[in-house]
């Protein structure tokens, strides 16, 4: 089995990763940054660096093709303006449900977390 999780990096994502790679899942984690790959190698993930503000569809496609689920677990993050949450938590989640779709994926997860 072969999961992708968008927002890789984020505190959620990574204890998932964790608890899949343990489990013998492959998982790959998307991330904007190349530095935090290391933090996704620790868990068991494999990083793909790529932003989900700038990324097109067939981009995030072609990452997703062949996974058998697919998590957006990524987030503009407490602190952030009206813009960006427009750009990641709407934009970013519909660019990877259209990209889960188009790559052929049948299991699609939103983690939400407020606080």
């Amino acid at each position: 089995m072969r999961i992708v999780i968008a927002g890789g990096h984020g505190q959620i994502a990574l204890r998932l990763e964790r608890l899949l790679a343990a489990r013998g899942v492959e998982v790959a984690g998307i991330v904007r940054k190349a530095e935090q790959s290391d933090d996704l190698r620790a868990v068991g993930a494999e990083p793909v660096v790529l932003d989900l503000e700038s990324a097109s569809e067939a981009e995030v496609a072609d990452v997703l093709r062949g996974a058998d689920a697919a998590v957006f677990a990524a987030g503009a993050g407490p602190g952030s303006g009206t813009s960006r949450k427009e750009s990641v938590d709407k934009g970013a989640a519909v660019l990877f449900a259209d990209a889960a779709v188009r790559a052929g994926v049948r299991r699609f997860l939103v983690v939400s977390s407020y606080g």
